[in-house]
């Protein structure tokens, strides 16, 4: 089994940034990182949370420097393919479910790239079926037999049980990592993830 566990919704532009960087860490450490769908809304929901766009408003300066931290990672990766989704924020339920479609088609890792791609380097508004659609066959899925799939109970069971079972370990939101267990959260750890993957090796 794979000691790092990324824990994800497409809905949070960090776990995109953090995405985006895993590969240069899976590299240097050589260890496998396993992606766990799960539902934003459902996490915040079951542990009282909220957005930090919610949490902060009325702050004066919080949600700027949030904002500020966000530029200088992107800066220091070189990430130049984000943009902000002028639909953020997203309902991410349908995109989440149909990640547990693809994990079961062998095609997790096709989908997170192209869902990711889809909100954060040219954004959509991925809540709209006719859109969701429209994007999946643009990245080589079948985006209407995806539709049909997520209204199975099955997978909507899966999505629940994955967001459950998450919280249940302490997860809050999106993104978090779990090396053993070791929780991480934040795009802001991932130097810490790195050094609990190397000290546990």
């Amino acid at each position: 089994m794979p000691m790092f566990e990324f824990h994800f919704d497409f809905g949070s532009p960090n776990a995109y940034l953090c995405h985006k960087v895993l590969p240069d860490m899976v590299a240097r450490t050589g260890v496998a990182c396993s992606y766990l769908p799960v539902l934003l809304g459902g996490v915040f929901k079951l542990t009282n949370n909220k957005s930090p766009m919610e949490q902060f408003q009325g702050i004066k300066n919080k949600n700027e420097y949030g904002a500020l931290e966000m530029d200088r990672f992107i800066r220091k990766h070189g990430l130049t393919k984000f943009k902000r989704n002028p639909h953020f924020p997203v309902n991410t339920v349908q995109i989440m479910r149909g990640a547990i479609v693809a994990q079961h088609a062998g095609r997790l890792a096709e989908y997170v790239d192209a869902v990711f791609m889809h909100m954060w380097e040219e954004p959509k508004k991925m809540d709209d079926p006719d859109v969701i659609s429209t994007a999946l066959d643009q990245s080589g899925f079948d985006g209407a037999a995806i539709l049909a799939a997520i209204q199975e109970q099955a997978v909507k069971d899966e999505l629940l049980a994955n967001t459950s079972a998450s919280v249940a370990r302490g997860t809050f939101g999106s993104p978090t990592f779990f090396v053993g267990d070791e929780i991480y959260f934040g795009k802001d750890r991932l130097a810490d993830v790195e050094a609990e993957i190397e000290r546990q090796k």
